[in-house]
């Protein structure tokens, strides 16, 4: 078994989402403050970390969308875990931003985690990344829906178009908790299928998104 790792590393001072406060990661007890409360030669770290949830690649739940939605404690294990996927490789630069319908379409998706291969993820921690990146349309994600996905994951910034102040996507995909990941990374070393794909976020209360260790195994 091959496995893949998919995400970004979270640091101190790491800027995911323009606009959004960096994380700060820091001691809460450093090793040299610890020696003092143990015996000679015995020490530890504990840290802390102060961020938003929409940090790194991260997962989104229905609640994030959805005041009534299930939130990250409320989603079952099977949901991230070992989800059969596929990938679909868009190449922007040749087609544009937008990833239409016509490019999911005659694919076997049901049931599957919907990977979008875009290499937007190369842009990240640049300015570049934030501004006109690719972004999945409201009709491909109704197809999606339609389709019986399981979750749909993206390399690039936003799996809407942040262009405008509507977030359709989301809206479509989290109605009917099929889940969404962003900021994925290393899209590229996939193949198109034949593998699984496990996004697990703590089980937190009233939250609906929350950083991941994606991953990819292949057999």
């Amino acid at each position: 078994m091959k496995r893949i790792d998919l995400s970004h590393t979270i640091e101190d001072g790491l800027v995911t989402y323009k606009g959004l406060p960096a994380p700060i990661v820091c001691d809460y007890i450093s090793r040299r403050t610890s020696r003092e409360l143990y015996e000679p030669g015995t020490e530890f770290q504990i840290g802390k970390i102060e961020m938003v949830s929409n940090t790194g690649t991260y997962i989104d739940c229905p609640f994030h969308r959805y005041e009534d939605g299930k939130d990250l404690s409320e989603v079952l294990l099977d949901k991230f875990v070992g989800l059969p996927a596929i990938k679909i490789s868009f190449n922007y630069k040749e087609l544009g931003l937008a990833i239409e319908k016509k490019y999911f379409e005659k694919l076997d998706l049901s049931g599957k985690a919907v990977l979008i291969h875009t290499g937007w993820s190369k842009n990240w921690k640049t300015d570049k990344y934030f501004e006109n990146h690719p972004y999945v349309t409201e009709e491909s994600a109704k197809y999606l829906k339609e389709q019986g996905v399981t979750l749909v994951g993206i390399d690039s910034h936003n799996i809407d178009d942040t262009r405008g102040k509507g977030r359709p996507v989301h809206t479509v995909l989290l109605a009917e908790e099929i889940l969404i990941v962003e900021h994925l990374t290393n899209l590229d070393k996939l193949p198109k299928n034949h593998f699984t794909f496990t996004a697990v976020p703590p089980k937190i209360k009233g939250m609906g998104t929350f950083p991941v260790r994606a991953f990819a195994e292949i057999a």
